[in-house]
């Protein structure tokens, strides 16, 4: 199972999800890779790399937050989910 998670894990760094809008500041582009991590952030091609880190740490926060939650999840249902 551990395996089958990394390699799933590999699949989505290689995954690229794109958005271009048309804001008041420009053409802002944001890229991430499939397992959430800022690729670029631009404005009119322009790229923002404070945004790129802030939005990274926002990223990274969150996704600690949601472990902390499932842990806490899959801890409270014992042998159900493999925990102790």
């Amino acid at each position: 199972m551990r395996q089958q998670a990394q390699q799933i894990q590999q699949q989505l760094s290689q995954e690229k999800v794109e958005i271009v809008k048309s804001t008041a500041k420009g053409m802002l582009k944001i890229v991430l890779s499939g397992d959430q991590k800022v690729l670029e952030v631009s404005f009119d091609g322009v790229r923002d790399y404070e945004l790129e880190k802030a939005l990274s740490e926002v990223i990274y926060k969150s996704q600690m937050v949601a472990a902390s939650k499932l842990q806490q999840l899959s801890g409270g249902m014992g042998g159900l989910m493999g925990g102790q």
